[in-house]
C-alpha cells in the first residue's frame, strides 16, 4: 500500500518572483526554516540538499526534476539513510490578483515509506513560518516546536 499525495496550499501576499527567492536562496531559506536551507545551482539534473546551516547535518538529499523560476520546481527527495526511500516534491507558484499561491505536492511515496509520516509535520509548520517571514518579516521560531531541524521528534 502506498501513502497518498501530501497537498498544500498556502496564499502569500508576496510577488512570484520574491517566493522562487524564499525557496532556492540558502540566506533566505533559513531565516523562516529553522536554521535550515536547500542548496543547490538549480539546474535540471542538478543534486540538492537540504541542510541544518549552524552544524552542517544533511537532513535530506535528491535531483532537481524540473526548474522553471519563478514558476514551478520539482525534486526528488529522500533521507541520506535511506536512498531508496525516495519520493517527489512539486513547488508551483502563481499569480493570483496582489497574492502568490504557492501548492506544494509531496508525493510518489513507496509502499512502506515512513517518509509522508515524517514531512507531514514538518510542510505546514515551515509554510507557516515562510509566509510570516514573507509578509510580516518575522518567522515563526520553528526551532521551539517540535518538526523539521528541530532536533525534537515530529
Amino acid at each position: 500500500m502506498t501513502n497518498a499525495d501530501l497537498i498544500y496550499t498556502t496564499y502569500i501576499k508576496t510577488t512570484p518572483e520574491k517566493l522562487w527567492e524564499a525557496i532556492i536562496n540558502p540566506e533566505f531559506a533559513r531565516q523562516y526554516w529553522g536554521d535550515c536551507a536547500a542548496f543547490s545551482d538549480w539546474k535540471k539534473g542538478s543534486k540538492w540538499k537540504l541542510e541544518r546551516v549552524g552544524n552542517k547535518t544533511v537532513l535530506h538529499v535528491g535531483e532537481v526534476l524540473e526548474c522553471v523560476p519563478p514558476k514551478r520546481l520539482v525534486l526528488s527527495w529522500a533521507s541520506p539513510e535511506d536512498l531508496k526511500d525516495v519520493s517527489r516534491v512539486s513547488f508551483d507558484i502563481e499569480p493570483v490578483h496582489d497574492l502568490v499561491r504557492l501548492v506544494v505536492v509531496h508525493g510518489e511515496f513507496k509502499a512502506g515509506s515512513t517518509m509522508s509520516g515524517r514531512v507531514s509535520q514538518g510542510w505546514p509548520l515551515v509554510f507557516s513560518s515562510l509566509k510570516s517571514y514573507l509578509e510580516t518579516g518575522t518567522p515563526i521560531d520553528i526551532l521551539a516546536i517540535k518538526g523539521p531541524c528541530s532536533g525534537k521528534a515530529a
